[in-house]
């Protein structure tokens, strides 16, 4: 699927507030609300949308304490069951095969440091891994999804 302008532009605001009719949709954009239905309902199709989700404050939830692990090891990670056992650790928000000095790079979030440590071990039970190495955010300047140009 090409994406042209208006298709970003309709991107861009349902970003912004997915949440929004299509007639705003469409008047963003210069279109009517069945055009713009039309339109997003083609992305979703294409799997340029892959979800509507919300946007939830982690901290407002009790989730106040962000991570990113480095998982090291020995051998390749990228296969299914390396994905299994990672999105069976309920911490885990995100998972990537990473190039340089880890294999894995994930993102999680808890509700305290001791369950930060609870997700370490939990990680380390991950077949493969041999160490991690772990950053903790102390402020988060912020997050979002990637720029439609």
């Amino acid at each position: 699927m090409t994406i042209d302008d208006v298709d970003r532009g309709l991107l861009a605001a349902l970003q912004e507030d997915a949440g929004q009719s299509y007639a705003a949709l469409g008047q963003a954009v210069g279109l009517s609300a069945g055009s713009a239905h039309e339109r997003v309902r083609k992305l979703k199709a294409a799997g340029v949308i892959r979800r509507t989700t919300v946007d939830v404050d982690p901290a407002a939830v009790g989730l106040g304490v962000l991570a990113f692990v480095m998982l090291e090891s020995g051998a390749w990670m990228g296969d299914e069951p390396t994905l299994k056992a990672l999105r069976t650790i309920p911490a885990v928000e995100e998972a990537h095969i990473i190039a340089g000095p880890a294999s894995v790079l994930v993102k999680v979030r808890t509700a305290t440091t001791e369950d930060l440590q609870a997700t370490l071990r939990a990680l380390h039970q991950v077949d493969g891994v041999t160490s991690t190495q772990t950053v903790v955010v102390l402020e988060t300047f912020f997050e979002g999804q990637p720029t439609v140009l």
